[in-house]
């Protein structure tokens, strides 16, 4: 299937108890555009660390404004650092914005990271009891750029900056790939897709 089928499917079978997450990196550009064509009431929520670098707000707030959406927002706020990134906090806020849903859409790319190399465009979600839809699975960065160059989509600017992967402030370095994720630890997964 491609992004739209994906996508169609998740919304004929699950909208409006379907959540999108949102972290404002290049996969979520290209699916809030599509997801918006095919539903545009579409429930949206991103998990706030209180510790967001000032250009994923700003790629919040233009998201707000080309897709025409409010974000709803999971608050995960606390005392941040490398060494807690992706904690309880964020697992909290994640199990909050599922309360509900039958379903969730996620940017997973099985292109990111061995972590990820054997997902599935729709997978059922034993731990969450949900089903889990990763429309972009088989995309891959020159095909996230072509989109974004073809519809001019915003996008995270740290993406020009040498960011691959875009978490939070504390734990997000320059990087390939997820290897600026939890710079310097022996982390490979946040605690929302384990």
């Amino acid at each position: 299937m491609n992004i739209t089928e994906v996508l169609a499917q998740a919304v004929e079978r699950h909208h409006p108890r379907l959540v999108m997450l949102c972290s404002f990196q290049k996969e979520e550009s290209v699916l809030v555009d599509e997801l918006v064509r095919i539903a545009p009431g579409a429930r949206i929520v991103t998990i706030d660390t209180g510790v967001l670098f000032p250009e994923t707000l700003a790629t919040w707030r233009a998201f707000e404004q080309r897709f025409g959406v409010d974000i709803e927002v999971q608050d995960a706020t606390g005392d941040w650092t490398a060494a807690n990134c992706c904690g309880a906090a964020k697992v909290e806020a994640l199990e909050r914005a599922l309360v509900g849903a039958d379903a969730w859409i996620t940017g997973i790319r099985r292109e990111q990271s061995p972590t990820r190399a054997d997902a599935q465009e729709i997978e059922f979600d034993e731990r969450r009891g949900l089903w889990k839809f990763n429309p972009l699975v088989d995309w891959t960065e020159k095909d996230l750029w072509r989109r974004i160059s073809e519809r001019d989509l915003p996008y995270n600017p740290l993406h020009d900056q040498g960011y691959a992967s875009i978490g939070c402030a504390p734990c997000t370095a320059p990087g390939a790939g997820r290897e600026g994720r939890w710079a310097d630890s022996g982390k490979t997964e946040c605690g929302l897709h384990v």
